[in-house]
Order: C-alpha cells, then structure tokens, then sequence
C-alpha cells in the first residue's frame, strides 16, 4: 500500500465530497434490498444481482451516473463483504458480538475506491481522477517499483484532508543486513520494550502527552450546539490532536521497528492476547496499553522481516516473566516489583529476565544448533 497526501481544488473537493456521498445511499440502498428480501420474501440476494440494480438506480437518480461504475460496483461489493464476515462470524459461535451490516449515518462514509481503471499519474504531481478531474498529489516516494497497480482508494480524514492510496501487487525485495544477531523483545508499560541484550526503549507516552489538550477541546465540543458550523469546527479540532496522536504513534513504530529489522536477523515476540488484556485482564490499564500500540509495532516488524529475509517469531508468554532464564524456577512477582531475583544468585531487571526467556523460546522454536548468544546473556 502506498499513501499520497492530495490537494484538491475547492471544486474538486465538492465533487469529492459528492461522491462520497453518493456511494453512502448506494451502500444503503444495497444494504435496504438485501434484509428486506431476506425479511419479507425468505430471499437470498447476491452481490451480482445487486449490480444489475445500478441501471434502474441510475435512471431515478441522474446525480449517481456522476460516480464512475466501478466506484459504484465496488460500493456494493462491501455489502456484501460485510454480510460474509457476519455470517462467518455467527457461524463461528459468536452471536452476540456477530455485528450485523449497518446503515451509514451522514459522515460516515469516508472513502471509495477505482478497483481496476478510472486513474492515472501524471508527471509525478498530478493524478488524474475519473470524474473528479486533475488533482494534485504529493509523491514522497516512487510509486509502485517494479510492481503493478491494482486499485485506487480515495480516503477522507475526519481532519478533512484527502489520500490517495493505491494497492500495489509486487514481489518482495529480499535484502539481508548481513548478519546473525538475535534478540528477544518484552513489550511492556514502563518501558516500551526492553530487549534481551539488556537495553530499554522509552514510552513515549503519545496519548499522556496529549491528554490534557484532548480533553479541553472536547469540553469546548460538547458546549456547541449539535448541527451548527461552530460544533463542526470544534470538532475538526478534536480530530486533529487524535491524528497528531496517531501519527507520532505510527512514526515511532516505523523507526523503531526498521532500526531492529537492520540491526538483528532473528528477533522473538510474545504472543500476547491484548484484546482480551484490555477487554478483561487489565480494565484499569486499558488505555495506557491502546497508548502503546504493541499490535501495531509488531506488525511493522512483522512485515519489514519478512522483507529483508529476516526471522521474526512469537513465543508463549506463559511465566516468561515469572522464570528464572538462568535456572527455569519460577520466582513469583507482583506487578510493582520491578526486579528479578532468584535463589541461584541472578539479580536483574524483570524485563530484560523475560526478554531473555522470550529469546530462548524463540531460538528453540526455529531448532536453532549455535545456543551461543543465549550463554552469554545468561552469564
């Protein structure tokens, strides 16, 4: 996936804007023909026999054949995705969060897509938008290297600025850093991360250290009156600081994660449940462990491993903090204590005792025969 901020003309942004628009009532129209065949007629309705709706559609309401087709078709093709994952959902036993396809408010349809044609770039700082017309667009990075463009998604922040994002289909360049370092990494709160060489990376902190400018916007936000411009400004306001969160958040886990993908070729992750340490273990730590975004700086690492050749692997993070990685007992600790110590004499910080166990588990895992690194972190 490659992003591209856009700057749009005040015009283009109202066609923009009107497209948008105009695949919400087509999703909702879908979405309407689909459950009342269901509910009245025991019906079945398929994603092509929603597509041969369009013409009718189209004929009742001119202002749709201002969309390109596609856009439209795939419009509907998320109703019917929604549907799938419900039913799959249900079908796996979970009734009560299945989550059936819901109707989209004003505002609430944020982006459409080109699945196949309908763009093109132009000299590196136009692209040209079916419908829509010219539009400039900020190229930070060459688009699309020996690969080939799949689709176009033009995406809405609720900041009010507009993306362009395309889907692009290339093999993965293989680079390798040359080396056979190893390492373990413990996600946590206090730290960031501390890794199994006995070094610790910050918290930033992102949403703590916007939490006060948070808050007093959204008091500003709740004192206007709903459906007046002055409410719609105040609430861009609250959207910028949740974006300014966002993405210092997802630029600290880009570099973060490249910096250990060049450094070591093996690195070892838990295989945390966070959803469910939000949801059920931890309520009281529930936004300062949404603040880190662990999930998300795995998955950057995650996927610039598997770029660069390198392995990454996810343990059992079962007593990987409670063992010994000197001598396998299990020391018990609370939270609040902070250090590890163990009858066998080994007195080190918690968090580098679990990073080492998570390294060793995670060698263990890929049948490793040079047990080297891990004698000398146990030393």
């Amino acid at each position: 996936m490659y992003r591209y901020r856009l700057y749009p003309t005040k015009e283009q942004e109202t066609k923009m804007n009107q497209t948008l628009e105009h695949c919400r009532w087509v999703y909702n129209e879908t979405l309407a023909t689909r459950k009342n065949a269901w509910e009245q007629e025991l019906k079945s309705v398929s994603n092509f026999d929603t597509h041969n709706l369009l013409p009718a559609w189209k004929a009742q309401h001119p202002e749709l054949k201002d969309v390109h087709s596609q856009v439209l078709q795939e419009t509907q093709q998320r109703v019917d995705l929604a549907f799938k994952s419900f039913f799959r959902r249900v079908k796996a036993g979970d009734q009560g969060k299945a989550g059936y396809p819901r109707f989209k408010g004003k505002g609430w349809y944020d982006s459409f897509t080109y699945p196949q044609l309908g763009y093109s770039v132009h000299d590196d700082s136009t692209l040209r938008i079916s419908k829509i017309g010219n539009v400039k667009i900020k190229l930070h990075r060459v688009l699309g290297i020996e690969g080939t463009i799949k689709r176009l998604t033009i995406n809405r922040r609720a900041t009010g600025k507009w993306f362009a994002c395309f889907t692009v289909d290339t093999e993965p360049q293989q680079r390798s850093n040359g080396n056979n370092a190893v390492i373990g990494i413990d996600v946590g709160l206090t730290s960031f991360a501390t890794l199994s060489n006995g070094e610790h990376i910050e918290n930033p902190r992102f949403f703590k250290t916007e939490q006060k400018a948070l808050a007093k916007a959204q008091r500003t936000l709740s004192a206007q009156e709903k459906g007046t411009p002055q409410r719609a400004k105040k609430r861009k306001v609250v959207a910028r600081i949740h974006e300014r969160i966002a993405n210092r958040r997802n630029n600290f886990a880009h570099q973060l994660s490249r910096k250990l993908v060049n450094t070591y070729h093996t690195l070892a992750f838990e295989q945390l449940n966070i959803k469910g340490m939000m949801q059920n273990g931890y309520p009281r730590l529930a936004t300062s462990i949404g603040d880190v975004a662990w999930r998300q700086f795995i998955t950057f690492t995650k996927n610039k491993a598997e770029n660069a050749g390198s392995t990454m692997v996810m343990v059992d993070p079962k007593n990987t903090t409670q063992e010994c990685s000197r001598c396998g007992t299990i020391v018990r600790k609370e939270p609040k204590d902070r250090i590890h110590e163990c009858s066998c004499g080994l007195v080190v910080d918690r968090d580098e005792n679990a990073a080492i166990n998570i390294l060793r588990r995670g060698l263990a895992s890929v049948r490793k025969t040079d047990r080297s690194p891990l004698r000398k972190l146990g030393e």
